[in-house]
């Protein structure tokens, strides 16, 4: 975005539009989230089918990321942002009138499609959000890393949030009114977003074919397959193992230890998010990223990544040392996964920001919502392990699940060439 005056002033205002609709929609996103996995938690599910809960969740992800950047390209960002809010009231509201008397079945089921739909308004939202800030942004000094790094960072610690208030809405007023309380939110927030934001973002065109979402830039297909094992080592133990774990290790088994167990597992989730986005946005200061080549940036992706395969690899061996919960144990692991965490935002922040560098502006939304199906592949993938390796072979087998899942995606970053980054101005 270069210029000033009206026409700055109107990109900054529909970058504004859209982050504050993204921080609203993952607020929501986040919550439902906590409350989801501790509720059917508390009701006796094993942890493969609380992974099953979020199992289309993740495939509805990458069914849409796939077809949502060819829908944008056709109709418009501001199209695809609007029905990711609108889903996800319709969702909540759906989700609502679960019945506590069906079956164990049906009840999965029912949540299955339920995250179905959520799955589908999230990467709706995410692939907007994401696509307009590559036309939004400033070229100068690094400015699309900058602006990318703030959205993704904000998100991330809005999220985090999320994840704190699922579990104290849980805690305090329960399963359903804290659905219906989330819904009425994020139905005002569609409503001011559809009326408060400003004109500047692209309206679509109507020559788009579905077949340009296939990219046929290696650094793009190689920085999805990266994105794939570096998501699917992050849920491998984030979505159902570790949260079981402190579980067991903080309740009680009564209500009020019950109680006490959510809001700090919900706590650590939220710290986790937290700390992820507040690194993820000061990625481009820490990296030096306004003074330093495209190519270097290139290289510390790989760096990055290997640097990351470390920490689960510790874990693994101390896991391996402890089988049963120990105190020791349960303090390494808080430390080493807000570690993992740390780093696990500035190769986050690199991919985000490396995606947007390597597409062209003509194909951006096809460009992202691919690289996005990549990234929700591998949620799927670390989704479906996590309750599986947890299950089968508890703390040990899910962190060297996830240590050889990083390394993975250190190697595809490996594959990156070094050619030249393009920012366009807009």
């Amino acid at each position: 975005m270069t210029g000033s005056g009206p026409a700055k002033q109107e990109g900054l205002g529909a970058y504004v539009a859209v982050t504050a609709a993204y921080w609203a929609f993952m607020l929501t996103d986040g919550a439902l989230r906590m409350l989801v996995l501790l509720h059917f938690h508390t009701l006796g599910f094993s942890p493969v089918q609380l992974a099953y809960l979020f199992v289309l969740y993740e495939i509805a992800g990458m069914v849409t990321n796939l077809s949502a950047g060819w829908i944008a390209a056709r109709f418009g960002l501001t199209s695809t942002l609007y029905a990711g809010l609108g889903i996800q009231v319709l969702a909540l509201l759906a989700l609502a009138q679960l019945d506590p008397d069906w079956a164990v079945g049906a009840s999965v089921a029912f949540v299955m499609l339920v995250q179905g739909a959520s799955g589908i308004a999230k990467d709706l939202s995410k692939m907007s959000s994401k696509s307009a800030v590559k036309l939004l942004a400033p070229t100068e000094n690094g400015g699309l890393f900058r602006w990318v790094a703030l959205l993704t960072g904000s998100k991330n610690a809005v999220k985090g949030f999320g994840f704190l208030l699922g579990a104290a809405m849980l805690a305090t007023l329960g399963f359903v009114p804290a659905i219906l309380v989330m819904a009425a939110v994020l139905a005002v927030i569609l409503v001011a977003v559809l009326f408060a934001m400003p004109p500047g973002l692209p309206k679509g065109r109507k020559g788009a074919k579905f077949s340009e979402v296939f990219s046929k830039s290696p650094n793009v297909n190689w920085l999805s397959a990266a994105r794939v094992f570096l998501f699917g080592a992050r849920d491998v133990w984030f979505v159902v193992g570790i949260p079981i774990y402190f579980y067991a290790v903080l309740s009680d088994g009564t209500e009020e230890g019950n109680r006490a167990a959510f809001f700090m597992i919900g706590t650590f989730m939220a710290g986790w998010i937290i700390l992820y986005g507040a690194v993820q946005a000061a990625a481009p200061r820490l990296m030096r990223a306004s003074s330093r080549p495209e190519s270097e940036l290139i290289g510390a992706a790989r760096g990055w990544a290997w640097t990351l395969a470390a920490v689960p690899a510790v874990l693994t061996v101390a896991a391996l040392i402890s089988p049963e919960p120990q105190t020791w144990l349960t303090v390494l692991l808080v430390v080493g996964l807000l570690a993992f965490g740390a780093i696990f935002a500035v190769n986050s922040s690199l991919h985000s920001y490396l995606i947007l560098a390597f597409t062209k502006a003509e194909r951006v939304t096809m460009d992202v919502g691919f690289y996005y199906m990549a990234n929700a592949a591998g949620r799927l993938l670390g989704t479906v392990l996590s309750g599986l390796t947890y299950q089968v072979g508890g703390l040990a087998l899910m962190l060297g699940t996830t240590a050889v899942m990083v390394a993975a995606s250190a190697i595809a970053s490996g594959r990156l060439s070094e050619e030249k980054v393009e920012e366009v101005p807009v």
